[in-house]
């Protein structure tokens, strides 16, 4: 086997070879057409002696005075072509010994396997890329055809110039047009055959033993690169790279390669799995978004064929990506496009879908490509973090569902960080993970920031216990479903989803905000007016749309007023019936896969379907707040910067009020303080309070200000 230098010096030597031969075969046949001229004007078809359009070289016959018999000028003639054969052969000898002295072969007779070109088309092929490595050429092509005007080849050049000649070159269904191995510039009615021909700089420079890709495709196409340290895929990655190299490696009785199809929502993933997979059978991969394909017929096909053609002169495999951030993914039309495109070539192609396409008339090969699992993403949080990863594997697994990547790049980036301000490696490990897998919910869904803790709610001991055992399940989920088990037991439930039922005010969005700001979690409250269509099957679109983006973070999902969703399904009478059911029972079973925490608070409990309640794992009921659990709510109302005066938690609980209601009086009481520039009174309150009875409709008695109007009259 040559090494690429030797190969190149005994390429170039080749070529060389190849060039000086066509050179003496350009030469010859100019020299054979001027054996017309040697005829005198009777023997002639014409009147008058034709002069050659350029002068011959030093073969050429020259008559003179003393040789002016034609019969002796024909005699001297044939001894100089015979002179010519001679040399032509000593040229072809030199290319066959420059052929048989380089392994792999050369460039030219290597294109002509890969392209299944005849020795004839190969000949017109070096006649043509001949122009751009010989500046002789160009005259001796004149010379040729006997026209000063046409220093290019044609076609009839080339069946004139070569001993085995055949028309079927010329076809558009042979290699030499098919693939666009030349040019053709044909002006207006100008015969093809007379036409002239330029080979193509490709396939001029393939030739040269420069083997790049074509620079027409170069914008349209980037390499896919995958992060070096990226060496060892987990079990089910690997798996997957299996797969794929057994059915690129046998196609099949049909002999087409199938295309590779990725499904899956994580790009880098299915970009680790593509390289590896191309990495073994010794191929480059470049990447093509689906939004680049060119929307005219001629123009996609130009491009099918000379991706085709890249894939015969180079070791090279496609990515067509159909889920782009570039382009925003891809259109309806757009697929089309990529299924003709598909169906239009041939080679290693991997097509990243979010779904199963079967429109391509090419075999397919299917797979589902997942992130690691979470013993996968453990130990890769292991293998990236060293000696400091203590705890923070586990955690970090249990909670976000990252790619290698992804993992890697966090690992590399928090430990080169310097870690201050009390904070520790693990706490920094946990909101870049967060910040990495902040969901794009902004059309619908609003992001909370929680502020409430532990210390903020009051609820019944009995609500509490609740609350904190949804919190340690969401935080040990790693160690019960992975470790223990219980994810290989289970297909479905794994999930873990939480119902806040009670009236307004109660304290249901608070507990949602206590329960993320303890887990360290982000919070979103679902826009339910974003997410229902009224068009059919919009609203499951939506909700995946909403579940998918949440998913990688695992972050809590807060459907408030969840009764409008999530409604008792009822008897079919019409399709809007049987429509409203299916997107129920959409969101029952994509509750029980979710893999963050999903809460649904609603003041309707019996208007929720009963199947849906039966899969909650957790209820708790916000009961309307007694009097000692409003003093409590009360106390805890004010900050501790806010200044307050004489107020008397005792006579405040005795209002009949909500949580939601109270932090509403005491936020006015404080703005009404503000504006007399004093402390927060009972008078401040008691008049918010008023305020907020008159806006809840509700009775007010004036016995229940009776203190207010005596502290007012004892201060005048």
């Amino acid at each position: 086997m040559t090494d690429f230098a030797d190969w190149q010096d005994c390429n170039a030597r080749y070529l060389s070879a190849a060039v000086a031969w066509l050179r003496l075969r350009l030469e010859r046949c100019a020299e054979k057409g001027g054996e017309e001229l040697l005829r005198g004007p009777s023997q002639r078809t014409g009147g008058q002696p034709e002069t050659p359009a350029v002068a011959f070289d030093k073969r050429t016959f020259r008559a003179s005075a003393a040789e002016n018999v034609p019969e002796v000028r024909i005699l001297q003639r044939n001894a100089c072509l015979e002179e010519v054969d001679a040399e032509i052969a000593q040229a072809a000898a030199k290319m066959g010994t420059a052929e048989s002295q380089i392994q792999p072969s050369p460039a030219l007779v290597m294109l002509g396997q890969r392209m299944g070109l005849s020795r004839f088309e190969q000949e017109i092929l070096l006649l043509c890329a001949a122009m751009e490595l010989d500046t002789r050429i160009a005259s001796l092509c004149a010379n040729a055809q006997r026209d000063s005007s046409k220093p290019y080849p044609t076609f009839a050049l080339a069946l004139s110039l070569f001993d085995d000649a055949a028309w079927d070159a010329i076809s558009p269904e042979r290699p030499l047009r098919y693939w666009r191995l030349l040019e053709i510039n044909q002006p207006g009615a100008q015969p093809l055959t007379t036409s002239a021909l330029r080979a193509d700089e490709r396939i001029v420079n393939f030739m040269k033993g420069l083997n790049y890709l074509d620079d027409r495709l170069a914008p349209l196409l980037v390499p896919l690169q995958v992060p070096g340290y990226q060496a060892d895929l987990p079990t089910s990655q690997l798996e997957a790279v299996g797969k794929i190299i057994r059915q690129l490696e046998n196609p099949g009785h049909s002999g087409r390669i199938p295309i590779i199809q990725l499904l899956g929502p994580d790009a880098p993933s299915k970009h680790l799995v593509t390289w590896h997979s191309a990495a073994v059978l010794g191929l480059r991969v470049y990447r093509l978004p689906c939004g680049f394909l060119p929307g005219q017929a001629a123009e996609l096909e130009t491009l099918s064929r000379l991706w085709q053609r890249e894939s015969l002169l180079l070791p090279v495999a496609l990515y067509l990506d159909t889920q782009d951030s570039e382009c925003g993914g891809a259109t309806e039309g757009q697929l089309q496009l990529a299924n003709r495109f598909l169906a239009r070539c041939n080679g290693v192609f991997f097509l990243d879908t979010r779904d199963v396409s079967t429109a391509s008339s090419r075999p397919c090969f299917t797979l589902d490509i997942a992130k690691p699992t979470p013993a996968e993403q453990e130990a890769a949080w292991i293998s990236a973090l060293g000696g400091d990863a203590g705890s923070s594997p586990t955690k970090m697994a249990g909670q976000f569902n990252l790619n290698l990547a992804t993992i890697q790049q966090i690992a590399q980036t928090t430990r080169s960080q310097e870690i201050g301000g009390g904070e520790t490696l693990d706490r920094q490990l946990w909101d870049a993970c967060r910040a990495s897998t902040l969901p794009r919910l902004d059309a619908l869904a609003q992001r909370l920031e929680p502020k409430a803790t532990w210390d903020d709610i009051v609820l019944p001991a009995s609500e509490v216990l609740l609350l904190r055992q949804i919190t340690d399940q969401v935080g040990q989920r790693n160690t019960v479903y992975d470790r223990w088990g219980f994810r290989q037991k289970m297909n479905r439930g794994l999930g873990i989803n939480a119902l806040f039922a009670g009236e307004s005010g109660t304290g249901k969005t608070m507990a949602a905000e206590v329960i993320a700001n303890d887990l360290r979690l982000n919070l979103y409250r679902i826009d339910l007016s974003a997410v229902v269509s009224k068009y059919i099957g919009e609203t499951e679109k939506n909700l995946r749309r909403l579940f998918d983006a949440a998913e990688d973070g695992g972050a809590i999902l807060f459907f408030d007023e969840a009764d409008a969703l999530f409604g008792k399904r009822s008897e079919v009478k019409d399709s809007h019936d049987r429509y409203a059911n299916i997107e129920i029972n959409y969101l029952l079973q994509r509750m029980e896969t979710y893999r963050g925490l999903a809460v649904l608070a609603t003041n309707m409990r019996s208007a929720l379907d009963p199947a849906f309640l039966r899969r909650l794992r957790f209820i708790v009921s916000f009961r309307f707040p007694g009097a000692d659990e409003r003093k409590t709510i009360w106390q805890k109302a004010f900050p501790k910067q806010t200044p307050t005066q004489g107020l008397e938690f005792d006579r405040l609980a005795r209002l009949n009020l909500a949580g939601g209601s109270i932090q509403t009086i005491a936020l006015n009481a404080t703005f009404l303080a503000a504006r007399a520039n004093s402390p927060v009174t009972m008078p401040h309150i008691l008049e918010a309070a008023r305020a907020e009875f008159r806006k809840l409709e509700r009775p007010i008695h004036e016995a229940d200000f009776e203190w207010k109007t005596k502290a007012v009259a004892a201060v005048a």
